[in-house]
């Protein structure tokens, strides 16, 4: 076989991934039957990188298959991008257009996706035996551009998680603690639920702050006078009003204690959520069917009535906080959660949550559309945090972008429980635009075959001739 046929047929220029997949996993282990289908590329190698010196777009996503829900877009379309902006999106947009144009066919191109629910301080000492995660090695390779650090830091603690944001390649925003310290043993205390100095902080960095957070709380442990059931949720609320912004709550039933009557389910999601209020970790086990989801696995009732009423129900899968028990009932009868999430920190990267993609993969094998999942992890978070100008498609908007490849095959998806569901289908994320610009690209997309490069670039140059 001669060289330049060879390379056109190794990853760069054919199938993108073989064998196991990115986050397919059954309680830790790869397991697939089978090698799935072949796909497009191992048939009909994707063209290389067209680059040409004038163009009115930077870049020309040629081929692909767009889903934008915001914008109804579910069909085969070329999408173009200037100056960090999306310019166009149809079809057939003439590559000559464009300085740098990626073949694209037989994938799907989204918006950049949105995680609400990660913890991404991680030069913060949080609870005992926890530490975040670092946004750009989780989130980038995954297709998500933007992720919001859910309660890490608090109005103590936020000003040095600042400097954290400014400097990260992803886009990072905040919901602060109810306790000031942050994600501390302090979550206990509701003296430190210091409602004034959350607001004046959020009104200071509203490009960065969207909400306020509360988890942890009385999860156990006696009620008292000192421990009120409703302390931290009645904080969390009355500093949302007075800054306007959505609460993230965390929070399990209690029984009543020492003459303190139940903190109920029904009470927080009909009487004390606020519509825009977001109710996390919906399909934990502390939630179980029988009085969770009604008898004999009959969704309560009250989860239905509170969606109508405006509560948001997002997945924050974590380590301890998504059980099939749940989550495949609830979709079997119509119930289907406002947001996707991981709920990622630093242990559970490496346990049945791994990242984005694979969290989507699970609810796409549990009956979800793949429209659908991508609804649930684009525009729902970007209008659950109030901001509008992520999560979409639409010309003029950030060019956030995440191209995903859909594979058919036998995988087995494990919950936090160790239950498992076997599905056909898994997604992964092969290219990621941020800001407009191609900052995940392991497969070459703008890259030319090795001995395409011109000779005179640097790519020829020894180490000596050039700035290290």
């Amino acid at each position: 076989m001669k060289r330049r046929n060879f390379f056109k047929n190794t990853l760069a220029g054919g199938a993108l991934l073989g064998g196991a997949g990115i986050g397919a996993s059954s309680c830790g282990t790869q397991q697939q039957a089978q090698a799935p289908e072949p796909r497009v590329y191992t048939k009909q190698p994707r063209k290389m990188v067209q680059i040409q010196e004038n163009g009115k777009y930077d870049y020309l996503l040629k081929g692909g298959h767009v889903i934008d829900p915001k914008n109804n877009i579910n069909s085969p379309m070329d999408v173009a991008v200037a100056g960090g902006k999306i310019a166009l999106v149809g079809k057939d947009i003439p590559a000559t257009d464009a300085k740098r144009t990626f073949d694209v066919s037989g994938l799907h191109v989204t918006p950049g996706l949105i995680d609400i629910h990660v913890h991404c301080f991680h030069t913060f000492n949080v609870l005992k035996g926890v530490r975040s995660v670092n946004a750009e090695d989780l989130c980038l390779p995954y297709g998500v551009t933007t992720t919001v650090d859910v309660g890490t830091s608090g109005a103590e603690s936020f000003e040095d998680f600042k400097k954290l944001i400014d400097i990260s390649r992803v886009r990072v925003l905040a919901l602060l603690n109810i306790a000031a310290p942050g994600m501390t043993e302090s979550e206990q205390d509701p003296r430190t639920f210091k409602v004034e100095p959350m607001v004046r902080l959020a009104k200071k960095y509203p490009e960065t702050i969207v909400g306020f957070k509360t988890a942890h709380y009385m999860t156990r442990g006696n009620l008292d006078k000192s421990h009120p059931p409703w302390a931290s949720i009645d904080a969390l609320i009355e500093a949302g009003e007075k800054a306007n912004l959505p609460v993230m709550i965390h929070s399990e039933p209690r029984t009543p204690s020492d003459g303190f009557p139940e903190r109920s389910f029904r009470e927080l999601v009909m009487e004390k959520m606020r519509p825009g209020d977001i109710h996390t970790h919906i399909f934990a086990p502390a939630y179980h069917v029988g009085e969770y989801m009604g008898e004999q696995g009959r969704i309560n009732p009250d989860m239905i009535k509170a969606q109508e009423r405006g509560v948001i129900f997002d997945v924050g899968h974590g380590a301890g906080s998504c059980t099939f028990r749940n989550a495949v009932p609830a979709i079997q009868q119509g119930f289907v959660p406002n947001s996707i999430s991981t709920d990622l920190y630093g242990a559970n990267s490496s346990s049945v949550v791994l990242n984005m993609i694979n969290v989507m993969s699970k609810f796409l094998n549990m009956g979800l559309s793949l429209e659908q999942i991508i609804r649930l992890s684009t525009i729902n978070p970007a209008n659950e945090i109030n901001r509008p100008e992520l999560g979409h498609l639409s010309v003029g908007s950030i060019a956030d972008i995440a191209v995903i490849e859909q594979r058919k095959g036998n995988f087995t998806y494990c919950d936090i429980r160790g239950g498992v569901i076997r599905g056909d289908k898994l997604i992964q994320c092969v290219l990621t635009f941020f800001g407009g610009r191609p900052i995940f690209d392991p497969y070459g997309f703008n890259s030319l075959l090795w001995d395409d490069n011109p000779k005179d670039s640097p790519y020829w140059k020894s180490p000596n001739e050039q700035y290290w």
